[in-house]
């Protein structure tokens, strides 16, 4: 049975993690600016006041001896059944919520390092001012660009008007940094993190880098250490 809901203004983070990186190997813990990579958006979602648990599922020792150095940390062991490159992140979620007493969750990645306390909790502001609208919330990343279909069409402009690409309707990638939902409407979208009534959560463009490439991880290390030097 799940536990009972409570602290409808709490929030448990939901940060899962797997030990085998094909891309990146070993990314999770591999140093990154001066730390494992993991900490850096574990320790900010532990410092979010508004962040009750943070709940680790991951299939690796070590990971799971790294997180649980934390404060606020639950770590949970991934079982075989959802171990693999191919298991959907929903599966994953839906195992994790039995483990979840508060009625509303933010689930975010630790391959996005840049993402900030600052825009965690302004986030989670947001979710819960716009709850009479709206079921959940994901982010996303704005992009004016000309983008075509494979087969050469333009996507969202007229190659016959050239306008300024400030100009163009946006696109607007989910770029995976954080959805923010509830036990209800994961259920009701059919066990689906983004629900059937979501709200678009703009983030900046260098704030959502994620990892899943080599160069991704030496571009967002570059950026993670130029911004530890402006607060030095």
């Amino acid at each position: 049975m799940a536990p009972e809901r409570r602290n409808m203004q709490r929030i448990t983070a939901l940060l899962p993690m797997k030990g085998h990186s094909e891309r990146v190997p070993n990314k999770n813990i591999r140093d990154f600016a001066g730390m494992p990579l993991l900490f850096h958006v574990l320790d900010s979602l532990v410092a979010c006041s508004m962040i009750e648990t943070v709940l680790v599922n991951t299939d690796s020792a070590k990971i799971s001896q790294f997180a649980q150095s934390r404060a606020k940390v639950r770590v949970i062991e991934r079982p075989a059944e959802l171990c693999g490159g191919d298991v959907p992140m929903n599966d994953i979620i839906a195992h994790d919520l039995q483990f979840v007493s508060t009625e509303h969750v933010l689930q975010t990645h630790s391959t996005n390092p840049l993402l900030t306390l600052k825009s965690m909790e302004k986030g989670i502001l947001t979710y819960f001012n716009s709850l009479s609208r709206h079921d959940s919330l994901f982010s996303v990343t704005k992009l004016q660009a000309r983008f075509y279909w494979p087969n050469g069409l333009p996507v969202n402009h007229n190659p016959l008007e050239l306008l300024r690409t400030q100009d163009l309707h946006p696109l607007f990638e989910e770029n995976s940094c954080m959805y923010v939902f509830s036990h209800e409407s994961f259920r009701k979208a059919g066990n689906r993190r983004i629900g059937l009534k979501p709200l678009m959560y703009p983030l900046n463009v260098l704030e959502a880098i994620d990892i899943d490439e080599e160069e991704d991880f030496i571009q967002a290390e570059i950026l993670a250490l130029k911004r530890k030097e402006e607060r030095a």
